[in-house]
């Protein structure tokens, strides 16, 4: 059985849609091997994938082709995350959990502008 890169993305629920899968390949956030791949690459069992999405990044091995999108717990019988990849999100995770939180009023208003310009017009 053969399955293209894009389909098996979609079935094992890394990514929303096809459309957004195929996006995320062409963007380079999807490796096979070390190597930059397409979406209409055929896979076989035993690859290793390197899945990047936002600041986390997962090295999966496949572990079954489908091209199906089925329940959640169907589609994580499909690869197995490695140990070291978990490990290093589990290390961003904790890092990212002492980082201060910065919260925004929106957009500053015309006496915040004045000030800002102010300030960085200073030397």
């Amino acid at each position: 059985m053969e399955v293209r890169l894009d389909k098996w993305l979609w079935a094992a629920r890394f990514f929303k849609t096809r459309s957004m899968t195929k996006a995320a390949i062409e963007g380079g956030k999807v490796h096979i091997d070390g190597q930059k791949a397409k979406p209409s690459k055929n896979l076989s069992i035993g690859m290793v994938l390197t899945i990047k999405q936002g600041l986390e990044k997962k090295t999966v091995i496949i572990k079954s082709l489908s091209d199906q999108r089925r329940s959640a717990t169907e589609a994580a019988l499909l690869y197995e995350e490695t140990e070291d990849s978990l490990q290093k999100r589990e290390d961003l995770k904790e890092a990212n959990r002492f980082m201060p939180k910065f919260e925004s009023e929106g957009r500053p208003n015309k006496k915040q502008r004045r000030q800002l310009l102010k300030f960085k017009t200073m030397k």
